[in-house]
């Protein structure tokens, strides 16, 4: 299972909502589909380097929205996930893309060459899917 979760001691968010955010990411795109055991809270506490009570919270604020089943004695696994309406989605967007300009402000990236790069990302997004 690939953990390459970058967590930044420059994000203001606290370390678990920065956990929180990269599997609500991977479930998102797929890369942990609905059933799969993700790893437990000591593997990922010792994969990132942080504390296993910053994972435990990460874990149960995910299984309190729903995201996460965590099975007592078994692990966590992705739970079901429910179809989120248009504007449910179109926040979630908003709020990542309000993430991206803050760290490209904390970066001093100017914002026409934040639209150009992600302009790139696009292209070369799009260019892979056809």
């Amino acid at each position: 299972m690939n953990i390459d979760f970058v967590l930044s001691q420059t994000d203001s968010r606290p370390m678990y909502q920065q956990v929180m955010g990269h599997i609500k990411d991977r479930v998102a795109i797929g890369d942990w589909p609905e059933g799969m055991r993700i790893p437990s809270i000591r593997e990922l506490a010792v994969a990132l380097k942080v504390s296993v009570i910053t994972i435990k919270r990460a874990y149960q604020e995910l299984e309190h929205e729903g995201i996460l089943v965590v099975q007592h004695g078994r692990g966590a696994f992705v739970a079901k996930q429910k179809l989120l309406n248009k504007q449910d989605q179109e926040n979630e967007l908003d709020e990542n893309l309000r993430q991206v300009v803050q760290l490209a402000n904390r970066l001093g990236v100017e914002p026409t060459a934040l639209a150009v790069r992600l302009k790139k990302i696009i292209l070369s997004m799009t260019e892979t899917i056809e």
